[in-house]
This record gives structure tokens, C-alpha cells and sequence, in this order.
């Protein structure tokens, strides 16, 4: 989920022959030939531009038919309070994240999985914006702006704030963003006074580890969504996770788990425990002997919530979170 390079990207085939694209592109003639040239339909209102990783692209002033295909822009799109009319899911998962209010997400049609989205379910719903990114669908953007006017940032998961605030821009919702912004930013602040105060929170040195299915264990850096919330909190970093790759991850193996030993862990796990290393690993006598195990402040938390669903809902709930684990009682 989640967070830039989600695993598990099983290489399926993208779509079936031409026969697909060709019906997806019908359908979306069929909705759009009194269009100007944007995929914006005449006589749906006005329109305003905003700047994208593909250049400007025209959107309707008050979008009301939005598709969302990954989870970062389902976040931002509930969280502002536009239900959209399609969203994908993450391969690893059925449905939507578990986190999002389940009124919020009842009767948005899933349009396929995350990295394939069927291009036919999506122009069936006529929609007049397609939010993702161009990380994970640079590829098919020529197809997606066939249907609809699309706005793709350039990445997910780190710049998850500048991203929210294109996603509000996109959805004319700019007013609505600066409260979700003023909301978070005096979240962060309560969770900081419950540990502590920030002296006590930059003394408190967290790693958080999300065993992969498939894939070494993954140790977060400062580089990414989850490391932005602690952060915002003024926790302290392990030094370990200075060394992570172009500061996002640092990948261990089982019998080097031992090097992310810290005062507070939290850990999540993306598929089969088994297949993910994490039953190996928490068996282990390197883990059982680590610092943070002993003390008991390992923390085992929702993947959907902590790396998949970057954005200012999630974040809410895991700043809860996070505060009820650092300041429970041993």
C-alpha cells in the first residue's frame, strides 16, 4: 500500500490485447464529443488549471464524478469529503483500507487493482476527474486522459502534504484542505505533550519495520510517509535509519534484525506472516534478546493504516495510535 514501491507487483498482464483498450475508449467517445479538447465535457461548468508532474490540465471547477487509483488520493478525496465514484485496491488486500469510515467507502465501484486499473470499468462511470500518480501510472496516462481530465503528482508516500494540497486543488477544496492541514498540525501537538513534552520525544528513538511477503524486512527512513508523522510528533530516529536507500528504506534479513534495535518499534506485515520472514523473525533468539522487546515496546500495528493509506485520515488515526503505545502503561 500503500507508500511509494508497495511489493508485490505480480507482473500481470497489463490488460487483455487491444479488444479492451478499444472498448474503454468507445465508451469514453460516447460520453465526450462535445468536449474542448481536455476531456472536459461543454457545459459542465467551469473549469481552472492546475499544475500536475504532466503539465496543466483543465478540471472542472466543482468535480462530481471522481475516480482515484491508489490509495494516497482515496484518502485525500474522503478526507475532504468528495466520495469518489471509483477507487482501486492494493493487491495484497480485499476492498478498501479497513480505516476508512465504511459510509465513506460504500458504493464506490473497485476498478481493479492498484498497478492495473481496468480502463473499461473506469470510463463506464463517465467520470470528470482521475486523480493518481506518475509513479505508478506515468505509463498509462495517454489512456486515462482519453476518459477523463487526470492529475497525476510525481510520487507518493513522502511528499504525501504537497501532494493532499494538489489533490484539494484538483477537487475545489483549497478551503477545506487549510482545516485538515490546522487539524493535523494541533494533533501532532497533543500527541507531543502526552509523551512527554518534546525533550522527552527527541529522546525517544523509534524504528518502524513492515515485513514484506516476498521481500527482505523493510526499515523505514526519514523518507517517507510513516517517518513524516514521528517526525511532526518530535520523536527521535535510530541511527540506523540514516542509512536508508535515497532515504526510504533500509532492507534487513532475519538474522540481521538485530540492527534495528531501538527504545520503541513498530511493526506491521504486508501478506502471509510466513512468506513475509516475520514468523522466522519473532521467533528468533536476535529479536527476543533485543532492547525493545524486553522492555515491551514493540508495537504491532495495521498495515493498511500505518504505510498504505498516507493521508491526513490515516495520519489521525495513527497519531491516536501512536500515543496510546507511548504512553501505555508496562
Amino acid at each position: 500500500m500503500p507508500h511509494s514501491r508497495t511489493p508485490l507487483h505480480r507482473h500481470r498482464a497489463l490488460l487483455t490485447g487491444s479488444l479492451a483498450l478499444t472498448g474503454a475508449l468507445a465508451l469514453t467517445a460516447c460520453g465526450s464529443s462535445d468536449s474542448d479538447g481536455n476531456g472536459t465535457a461543454a457545459g459542465s461548468g467551469g473549469t481552472h488549471t492546475v499544475k500536475t508532474a504532466m503539465g496543466d490540465v483543465k478540471v472542472p471547477v466543482n468535480p462530481r464524478r471522481v475516480v482515484v487509483l491508489d490509495t494516497a488520493e482515496l484518502d485525500s478525496a474522503i478526507t475532504l469529503g468528495v466520495k469518489p465514484v471509483g477507487a482501486t485496491h492494493v493487491e495484497a488486500s480485499s476492498g478498501f483500507p479497513g480505516y476508512l469510515p465504511k459510509d465513506e467507502v460504500s458504493g464506490v465501484k473497485d476498478v481493479g487493482e492498484m498497478m492495473t486499473p481496468n480502463m473499461e470499468a473506469i470510463a463506464a462511470l463517465k467520470p470528470d476527474l482521475i486523480l493518481t500518480s506518475k509513479i505508478r501510472h506515468a505509463a498509462k496516462y495517454d489512456q486515462l486522459k482519453a476518459i477523463a481530465p487526470t492529475v497525476m503528482t510525481e510520487t507518493t508516500g513522502y511528499p504525501w502534504k504537497e501532494n493532499f494540497q494538489v489533490h484539494a486543488d484538483a477537487l475545489g477544496k483549497r478551503a477545506e484542505a487549510k482545516k485538515v492541514v490546522a487539524d493535523y498540525t494541533a494533533h501532532t501537538k497533543k500527541v507531543t505533550r502526552a509523551i512527554g513534552g518534546p525533550a522527552k520525544a527527541e529522546q525517544t528513538k523509534v524504528n518502524v519495520l513492515r515485513f514484506i511477503e516476498g521481500a527482505d524486512i523493510r526499515l523505514y527512513g526519514d523518507r517517507s510517509y510513516i517517518a513524516t508523522l514521528l517526525k511532526d510528533v518530535g520523536l527521535g530516529r535510530a541511527p540506523i535509519s540514516a542509512k536508508a536507500k535515497d532515504g526510504f528504506s533500509y532492507d534487513l534479513s532475519p538474522e540481521k534484525i538485530d540492527l534495528a534495535d531501538t527504545d520503541v518499534i513498530f511493526r506491521s506485515t504486508y501478506g502471509d506472516p510466513k512468506k513475509s520472514k516475520e514468523t522466522q523473525t519473532v521467533g528468533s533468539g536476535l529479536w527476543k534478546n533485543m532492547k525493545a522487546v524486553r522492555s515491551g515496546n514493540v508495537h504491532t500495528v495495521d498495515d493498511e493504516l500505518w504505510i498504505q493509506g498516507i493521508g491526513y485520515t490515516a495520519a489521525d488515526r495513527i497519531l491516536d495510535e501512536m500515543q496510546a503505545d507511548l504512553t501505555k502503561k508496562k
